[in-house]
C-alpha cells in the first residue's frame, strides 16, 4: 500500500517521483510522549495515527535529518514543524446599516485578503499503482537478474529431461535389437505392439 503524508494540505505520496526528489516518509514515534507531540504538531482534529500513518520529509527542517548512512533518518527527539495550515477566516465586523455621515459613505472598500494559492495538481492515475514496481532501479535490476536465473535453471532442467528421454529410447532400441537377434520377438508380437 503506498504511503501518503498525514499532514493537512499535503498531497505527497510515496511514488517513484517523490523518491527521486529525495522526499522520505517517516512513521509516527512509538514512544507515547513523542507521539503526542507529533499529533499536536499535525493539528488534525480527532486524529489518531495508525501503523501506516507517515509524515513526509517536507515537514521537517534540514537539520532534523541524519544523512550520514545509506538511510535518511530523523534525529532523536525531532518534531515536525514545517506546515502550511489553512488560515482561519474571521467573521467580518458587523456593518452599521443606519445612515452614517457622508465621509463614511465615501470610503472605499479594499480587499486585503491574501491571494488564494493554486492547489497542487493531483498525481497522475498512472502513478497510482507505482507500488507494483520496486522503489529503485537497483531493486528492479535485482528482480530482473533473479528472473533470468530462474529461466536458465528451468532451461537446464528441460535439457536434462530430454537427455534422459533420449538415453531411455536408445537403451530400449538396443534391447529390442538384442531380442530380435535371439528370435525372442516373433512376427505376431511385432505387429501387435508396432515394434
Amino acid at each position: 500500500m503506498p504511503h501518503s503524508c498525514a499532514a493537512i494540505n499535503c498531497q505527497k505520496r510515496f511514488t517513484v517521483e517523490t523518491r527521486a526528489a529525495g522526499i522520505t516518509f517517516h512513521r509516527f514515534p512509538k514512544e507515547s510522549s513523542m507521539k503526542k507531540q507529533w499529533i499536536r504538531a499535525v493539528r488534525r482534529k480527532d486524529f489518531t495515527p495508525s501503523n501506516a500513518s507517515r509524515i513526509c520529509s517536507e515537514h521537517f527542517k534540514p537539520e532534523d535529518f541524519d544523512r550520514t548512512g545509506q538511510t535518511v533518518r530523523l534525529r532523536e527527539g525531532v518534531v515536525p514543524s514545517v506546515f502550511s495550515f489553512p488560515t482561519r477566516r474571521k467573521k467580518p465586523p458587523a456593518t452599521n446599516t443606519t445612515k452614517t455621515s457622508p465621509k463614511k459613505q465615501d470610503s472605499k472598500v479594499v480587499n486585503i485578503s491574501p491571494p488564494a494559492q493554486e492547489p497542487e495538481p493531483l498525481p497522475s492515475p498512472d502513478l497510482d499503482h507505482s507500488y507494483a514496481l520496486p522503489p529503485s532501479p537497483g531493486d528492479l535490476k535485482a528482480k530482473l537478474n533473479e528472473a533470468l536465473e530462474r529461466v536458465e535453471s528451468l532451461e537446464r532442467e528441460m535439457r536434462n529431461a530430454k537427455d534422459r528421454e533420449r538415453r531411455a529410447k536408445t537403451a530400449l532400441q538396443v534391447l529390442l535389437m538384442d531380442l530380435r537377434g535371439k528370435n525372442i520377438i516373433d512376427e505376431d508380437l511385432k505387429q501387435r505392439h508396432g515394434l
